[in-house]
């Protein structure tokens, strides 16, 4: 909006402004300053600099840009050189301490020239200004008197020498993101697009930086606290914000449903389950339209998933549920639900995982750029590249290119982003995507010891926290070899592959098998970690369904629009003998749910930390398409009346956790010993052997007595002769997966079996050792 003039010589702006009751107003300030002191230059930066300081060394730059919406420069706000930390936005005082407006600062050695471009809460443009440069601290900064702490949205205009042929990529009209913005603002409704993200093919959408420098007045309540479950007794379920409520059979109101908000309202749902600790898909402000910025196979796509953040500091602003003409409102009440829905699932005694992207952005490639931040700021920092390469960036996340983490100014964003999402958002503990590129130098090479997974591990903070790294990439595979300063955890992609090959009965797995079950010793033993820091699972986001993994031998990702080019290709699934649906056919059917279940007693017997993937626990099908990222409808979200139909096997799922949870025989501190387990097995080595058995001891009297556990994937029965179960005590039956619902599961076990136990085709079974009556 166009500031009027004012005769006094002090310079009168009008913003329109949201005033806190859900309306737009107008107001007025007389700024102290009518014209730009640009004499003195600045040296280092001191936070809360105050107005009218003349030490300003080493700094030069800094004016008022005329424009169609600030008019004449009389007119204009001004800009003074403020502090050159922090980065981002920050409280400017005067000399006496007050609140005087607000500090920028960007760091952009490489830049020739930065502006910062402020608009109002409707996203209309007021001002453009200069920023200063500090030549010491490669930073762009300056102070704005009198602009308010909240409801302003701004972004950057940034320049530089050079064309494409430079490792930058400048482009002095494209406003661009601050990376250090707490905020974000984009479109209001999630994968809706509105005039105010300014769309053009191909060069995308706009998203602006806001900021609430007030303080935070959220009650995080008096008799709060954090769960602060230990690792060994952790049960991980993970979850995507969107899929888990986006369904109408949520039962939740519109607004509420794909929202953080949603995900509270079903916390009973999870406490039922049984687990203890929720690992959020991405929730870093994304573009979930970004595929959809010009014509091309997956321009029907929508990003459920998130792995292409454009923010590392700012949660999902349509994850929240208020829309309303104050964008920046809408953004910082998003990131309150955000917080609201941590303090419910922590007051039920849950964790919040939040899966973190460090490894690439949303920025792409140079053969489909998307410029919105951090390559138009400074390229060369930000980004792994080849000198002289074509092309330059190096791809190994492939998603066309990889984060700089190890450089100063990448190392410095992720450790900043994340001590924010700890200790402002109360999170628990990170599982980082695709954690190897976070191993890599400036021009991608393999570090061995990276200095941000070591500083991470030694940081007073983030070592406090739960911290899990998937260790591999397009160039690495570390499972097991992570550099893990005794603090990270792994997915271990190991135990998924031989859990799936054993079960669905390939040659040569016993041996994996009882590797997988223990711990992974062989994985985690030899650099002083423990069996929780081997993340057990055999279904995850990435891949097949549980209810797919038994009903396809091969994927089926035509919907995604790249032939079927597209997701993984070794699934090690086994369809039980019709590809796909088995209507009318009971004998398929069956096996199918056998094999589930036996999936389901590996995981949760397996000595390590399980994590399960949201939806198992009813069936849940994507018919085939091992790599849903891009579709927002039936195929990907939970479907809650699927709990009530397929009641039998959500009980029995639920069941197991319970059972893991409840027996301090699984999920034990350090790897068994020959005191703590017996293999009832001789043939080791023969590869035509399918059937493992063992008993796990309780020595220490801390259970009921010893568990039993038996896995058959021969197709055909297998007799066993049950080892002594202790004087004065029976064998009673927890599991047998070959028995229909509900007599599969026996809460407390039954009433006892005889010494000689039938153990059929593609089954398993769990006992437990009780006083006789």
């Amino acid at each position: 909006m166009r500031p009027a003039s004012c005769p006094s010589g002090r310079s009168r702006l009008l913003f329109r402004a949201y005033d806190g009751l859900g309306s737009i107003r107008s107001f007025e300030i007389q700024s102290k300053y009518s014209k730009i002191d640009t004499g003195p230059k600045i040296q280092g930066g001191v936070r809360n600099c105050p107005l009218g300081s003349t030490s300003h060394s080493n700094c030069r730059g800094g004016s008022v840009v005329p424009s169609a919406v600030t008019g004449a420069e009389e007119t204009a706000m001004q800009i003074i050189p403020g502090s050159v930390y922090p980065l981002g936005p920050s409280v400017y005082h005067s000399e006496d301490g007050s609140v005087a407006g607000v500090n920028f600062a960007v760091a952009s050695a490489h830049a020739k020239n930065v502006q910062l471009v402020l608009f109002d809460v409707q996203g209309e443009e007021l001002s453009t200004l200069n920023l200063f440069f500090n030549e010491e601290e490669g930073v762009w900064h300056g102070a704005v008197p009198d602009l308010p702490q909240k409801d302003i949205l701004y972004g950057l205009k940034v320049s530089g020498d050079g064309g494409w042929e430079t490792p930058f990529r400048w482009d002095s009209q494209r406003v661009l993101l601050d990376p250090w913005a707490p905020y974000v603002v984009g479109r209001s409704r999630f994968g809706m697009r509105d005039e105010f993200e300014r769309f053009v093919s191909p060069d995308g959408s706009r998203f602006l930086g806001t900021y609430c420098l007030e303080e935070d007045d959220f009650d995080w309540g008096d008799d709060y606290d954090r769960p602060n479950i230990p690792e060994n007794d952790l049960v991980i379920m993970e979850l995507a914000v969107r899929s888990f409520t986006a369904s109408p059979t949520s039962g939740l109101d519109e607004e509420k449903r794909g929202t953080f908000a949603g995900v509270a309202e079903k916390v009973d749902h999870l406490v039922d389950l049984g687990i203890n600790a929720v690992e959020l898909l991405p929730v870093f402000e994304y573009d979930e339209l970004e595929f959809q910025r010009h014509k091309n196979p997956r321009d029907h796509m929508t990003n459920i998933w998130g792995y292409s953040h454009l923010s590392f500091l700012a949660p999902m602003s349509r994850f929240g549920s208020q829309t309303s003409d104050n964008r920046a409102a809408d953004s910082i009440a998003a990131a309150r639900e955000f917080k609201e829905m941590v303090k419910t699932l922590h007051s039920r005694g849950i964790e919040v995982i939040v899966d973190v992207v460090y490894n690439h952005t949303a920025e792409s490639d140079d053969a489909d750029p998307y410029l919105l931040s951090w390559r138009g700021i400074d390229a060369l920092e930000y980004y792994q590249q080849i000198p002289g390469g074509h092309p330059a960036l190096v791809n190994l996340s492939g998603c066309g290119n990889t984060v700089n983490v190890n450089g100063r100014r990448g190392k410095e964003l992720v450790i900043e982003s994340l001590v924010r999402w700890v200790e402002e958002y109360h999170v628990d503990g990170f599982r980082f995507d695709l954690a190897s590129c976070l191993c890599r130098d400036s021009q991608g090479n393999a570090m061995e010891d990276p200095p941000l997974i070591r500083e991470i591990a030694k940081h007073p903070v983030l070592s406090k926290v739960k911290l899990i790294a998937e260790p591999w990439d397009l160039g690495m595979y570390q499972v097991g070899s992570f550099p893990a300063h005794g603090k990270w955890s792994e997915w271990n992609g190991k135990y998924r592959d031989d859990v799936r090959k054993f079960i669905k009965g390939d040659e040569g797995m016993k041996p994996a098998l009882a590797t997988r079950l223990s711990g992974s010793e062989d994985l985690y033993g030899s650099s002083g970690r423990k069996p929780y820091n081997s993340i057990n699972f055999v279904i995850a986001h990435d891949g097949f369904t549980l209810a797919d993994l038994v009903s396809y031998n091969e994927k089926h990702n035509d919907a995604n629009g790249e032939n079927n080019m597209d997701g993984t290709n070794d699934n090690f699934s086994w369809n039980c003998g019709v590809e796909g649906p088995a209507h009318n056919q009971p004998h398929i059917q069956d096996l199918r749910y056998k094999q589930m279940k036996n999936i389901h007693v590996a995981l949760m017997m397996s000595q390590g930390t399980p994590m399960i993937l949201s939806g198992d626990e009813y069936g849940q099908t994507r018919h085939g398409n091992n790599n849903w990222y891009g579709h927002d409808n039936d195929m990907t979200q939970f479907d809650w009346n699927q709990l009530k139909e397929n009641e039998g096997w959500y009980c029995f799922y639920k069941s197991l956790i319970h059972f893991r949870r409840s027996c301090p025989l699984l999920g034990k501190t350090d790897f068994l010993t020959g005191n703590c387990i017996t293999w009832h097995e001789d043939r080791w080595h023969d590869p035509d052997s399918k059937f493992l058995a063992f008993t796990l001891h309780d020595r220490d009297q801390e259970y009921v007595g010893d568990v039993y556990c038996a896995f058959n994937a021969h197709p055909f029965e297998v007799t066993v002769h049950l080892p002594h179960p202790g004087d004065g005590r029976r064998w009673c039956r927890v599991v047998d997966t070959n028995l229909p619902s509900p007599r599969d599961y026996v809460e407390g076990g039954n009433g006892g079996v005889d010494q000689t136990y039938k153990i059929q085709s593609h089954s398993s079974i769990i006992l437990i050792s009780k006083r006789d009556a």
